[in-house]
């Protein structure tokens, strides 16, 4: 028999899974999303969940805060069965996670038990993961550790960035929700607790953490371009006696090998080189010293501009060795 589903959904990451369900036998009883954001300019920013919801003639509930009484009576009315939820962005009580027959069920972008919270895929990348996937786990009042009733993995690119693991990763939810909703319908669920043990966190952080940190080794500043796209976004500041210090967003990477750093005819010692220091550039090329190793910029983006290729950028703005990428002396 088909199940009676809300959904509780905001950012892009559900917006695969919301399509399946709304394709699927399940009667879709209504959207929970966030408020409208009103952006510069008063004009109010698109919520794709939500204009979704439209096309299809399903209600949308946009409480600022799902918790409140009025709410949680306007859910009890509702009398689901199931509430499915990815990228919601409000945490859910207990008396709410009690009113569905079934029970709360969460898609999350990483293979649970590590990397809990906001932020899972940015965080997979910046430590250097080489595989990911998405859990559904039952909700529970402590963030993000309920037993997992589902989970599919995938490897991560060795060029892929945050958002375009999103994509990937949103569209592998999908058939895990409606698997999930299959096995809730056929009474063959089998959940299985987390081991808690193991848990690692990845909460929000700010804009600043997009600085890099040129001290760091060069595989780990490929690593934390690629996870800060596309926010907070990866930067650092181009430094040059006699100029003012200018901010590039830096957007391709690569790390070089031993063998390409030992047939490059570096006019700055890489070994005696300040990291961030500028130790080889042409009119095409620009690499630039680390904690350990050279990486070598490929893609930029100054600020008010397009992103282009270094090679791009050199025409017009001249790089020389000894320049330094940092951030600029207070």
């Amino acid at each position: 028999m088909p199940l009676k589903v809300v959904m509780m959904g905001t950012g892009t990451f559900a917006i695969p899974a919301f399509q399946a369900l709304l394709d699927s036998e399940h009667e879709v009883l209504g959207l929970y999303t966030q408020p409208d954001r009103t952006g510069r300019g008063h004009h109010r920013h698109k919520n794709p969940m939500k204009e979704l919801a439209l096309e299809h003639n399903i209600p949308v509930f946009q409480p600022p805060k799902i918790n409140t009484p009025e709410s949680l009576e306007e859910l009890e009315q509702l009398q689901a069965d199931v509430y499915l939820v990815a990228a919601y962005g409000q945490i859910l009580s207990q008396k709410l996670l009690d009113l569905p027959r079934c029970g709360a069920f969460n898609l999350h972008a990483s293979l649970l038990p590590y990397y809990r919270g906001a932020a899972p895929i940015l965080y997979a990348i910046r430590a250097g993961e080489t595989r990911t996937g998405v859990s559904v786990f039952r909700i529970e009042r402590t963030l993000d550790s309920g037993p997992i009733a589902g989970m599919v993995e995938t490897e991560i690119g060795s060029k892929e960035t945050t958002g375009q693991l999103q994509d990937r990763l949103a569209d592998l939810a999908a058939p895990l929700a409606m698997q999930l909703l299959t096995d809730i319908e056929a009474g063959t669920l089998v959940e299985t607790p987390q081991n808690h043990e193991e848990a690692t966190f990845a909460p929000t952080l700010d804009k600043q953490v997009g600085s890099i940190d040129w001290s760091q080794t060069a595989q780990q500043i490929a690593c934390h371009v690629r996870a800060m796209q596309p926010w907070p976004s990866p930067f650092s500041f181009l430094q040059h006696p006699g100029q003012d210090p200018l901010r590039l967003q830096i957007l391709d990477v690569d790390p070089l090998t031993a063998e390409q750093t030992e047939a490059l005819s570096c006019e700055i010692d890489p070994g005696q080189a300040a990291p961030g220091t500028v130790v080889f550039a042409n009119p095409k090329r620009v690499v630039v010293s680390t904690g350990q190793g050279l990486l070598e910029i490929n893609q930029i983006q100054p600020q008010g501009k397009r992103a282009m290729q270094v090679s791009d950028f050199l025409c017009g703005r001249k790089i020389h060795p000894g320049d330094l990428f940092g951030e600029p002396a207070a």
